[in-house]
């Protein structure tokens, strides 16, 4: 990350330092400090008594120095909650004036930043969580994503957005950061070129992206930025919030015109310079190649959280704890296992998990000891926004409901497979991806004759994969203590057929709906 940002940004939080001062003496209101903290990454949270802080992990990249950071703030601070993003960050919840003050700037000295974490600027940067390790990935990405997010955070003194702009990598058609439906997204080509996709995104009148450019050379990607920053501050409304997403030019413009602008401006910008990308040595690849010529294989096949590296030898470990949010030590015990581990590294998953990488078989089974919580079933991966007990805008408290189906479904001790992931937002923001998932729920209140009550509406028949893309069918509406309850009777059907979730699917399309609107 380039230093100069770091000290541009630094200068900046005399003035946070008073706002948020202000704001915990009650002389700032809610919606005001709202307006200016975003910018900083951070909110107030539900109540106006503690705030939350969302650190950037540039490509969901958690090295052993950023993770060094959290061992340490979370102690000098006594942070009770952590929670990983569906935007590959990590939040930190429930501070007090004080801690995040203090956070916000320690982060910087581990090259860690807030700014434009929240409001209307450019987002964390995604990437394919497995990118340079990954078998079978088109080429890896990971570095432009890097070159991306630098390039990003040089705007957001200079450009004013009509809103935040998200931008991702994906290395293959699993597309796990949704690189097809973002703002803007970069897709890996078995030719080692990108396709990009532009003004897609999810939440209010969701939009798949539409193909803007093809065989893109990834010296060029910042051109691509360039010029989607360019029609989005040309084109974008700055006047109606809620239509000042890039999703809604396909409809000012048309999908058509949009792609036509897009193209002719990214001509220009070609040729106008001074932007093409030039990374520097890296022996990452050589290094990684010289520790798995020393690793014994390991004998993973029937593990589901181990995956083997395209460098073998090597392998991830994969741990998603519940929704996201692991117990609070969990952070010091990871970092005192793997700082002495050559190599090993943290990534962030799109789902609200991480990727320890790179590890030798031997290695392999100290990261299982400490994540053994996590058998690795597909219904563990299931994710949920922080919920509406937390966030200020949330209708759903979906963090409560997902522990509660966890809970109920462990009970019952389903195969594998039975279930899938659930995807779980508190409203229709879909921070959690309800739209495109297998089953997804989306927050709100439902009246009874006892009155409104919690509940979420539920999606099904998603699909998020690269040339499947589709949005679930809305089904049912159902009070938010019944839903632990529908999982139950739903696994116990598809058990008694001996199926998994998709082979049930398939025989009887149209039964999730009817179990649904039993509840």
């Amino acid at each position: 990350m380039n230093k100069k940002y770091i000290e541009e940004f630094r200068e900046d939080l005399k003035e946070f330092k008073e706002v948020t001062e202000k704001f915990y003496n009650k002389e700032v209101s809610i919606p005001e400090y709202k307006s200016f903290s975003g910018g900083f990454g951070s909110y107030a949270q539900r109540g106006g008594e503690r705030s939350m802080l969302r650190l950037r992990m540039t490509a969901g990249d958690l090295d052993k120095n950023k993770l060094k950071f959290l061992v340490e703030g979370i102690k000098k601070y006594d942070v009770e909650k952590a929670h990983f993003t569906t935007c590959q960050s990590v939040q930190l919840h429930n501070l007090t004036k004080d801690a995040v003050c203090g956070l916000i700037e320690e982060a910087l000295d581990y090259g860690i930043i807030t700014r434009g974490g929240g409001g209307d600027f450019p987002r964390n940067i995604m990437c394919s969580p497995l990118s340079g390790v990954e078998q079978g990935e088109y080429f890896d990405v990971m570095p432009y994503a890097k070159e991306a997010g630098d390039y990003l955070l040089s705007l957001i003194k200079k450009v004013k957005l009509p809103r935040k702009l998200k931008v991702c990598f994906s290395n293959s058609k699993e597309n796990r950061p949704h690189a097809t439906f973002r703002d803007m997204g970069f897709v890996a080509k078995e030719n080692k070129k990108f396709d990009v996709y532009i003004a897609g995104g999810l939440g209010n009148k969701p939009k798949f992206g539409v193909l803007a450019a093809e065989d893109v050379e990834p010296d060029k990607v910042l051109y691509c930025i360039k010029t989607m920053v360019d029609i989005f501050t040309k084109y974008g409304n700055y006047k109606q919030r809620a239509a000042s997403r890039t999703r809604f030019l396909q409809d000012t413009l048309g999908a058509e015109e949009l792609v036509k602008i897009y193209k002719e401006t990214l001509e220009k910008n070609i040729k106008s310079g001074g932007l093409d990308i030039e990374l520097s040595k890296d022996d990452t690849a050589e290094r990684l190649d010289a520790k798995a010529a020393k690793s014994k294989a390991g004998e993973y096949a029937d593990n589901k959280k181990v995956i083997s590296q395209k460098q073998s030898g090597l392998y991830a470990v994969e741990y998603h704890p519940v929704g996201g949010t692991p117990d609070i030590t969990f952070f010091e015990t990871l970092y005192n296992v793997i700082k002495d581990m050559e190599e090993v590294s943290v990534r962030l998953l799109p789902e609200e998990g991480i990727y320890i990488i790179n590890l030798s078989a031997d290695e392999v089974e100290k990261i299982l000891d400490i994540t053994a919580d996590y058998k690795g079933t597909e219904f563990e991966k299931s994710t949920a926004c922080i919920g509406a007990d937390v966030c200020q805008v949330g209708i759903g408290r979906s963090q409560i409901l997902l522990n509660a189906c966890m809970d109920a479904v462990k009970k019952e001790n389903f195969a594998d497979g039975v279930l899938p992931a659930i995807h779980i937002s508190g409203c229709p923001s879909s921070c959690s991806a309800h739209q495109t998932a297998t089953i997804g729920l989306r927050g709100g209140k439902k009246p009874t004759p006892e009155g409104p009550k919690y509940s979420f509406t539920m999606y099904e028949n998603g699909c998020a994969l690269q040339g499947e893309e589709r949005f679930g069918d809305e089904i049912a509406t159902i009070i938010e203590d019944n839903i632990p309850d529908f999982f139950v009777a739903l696994g116990k059907e598809i058990s008694a057929e001996k199926m998994t979730y998709k082979e049930f699917r398939n025989a009887h399309p149209d039964r999730i709906k009817e179990l649904a609107q039993q509840f």
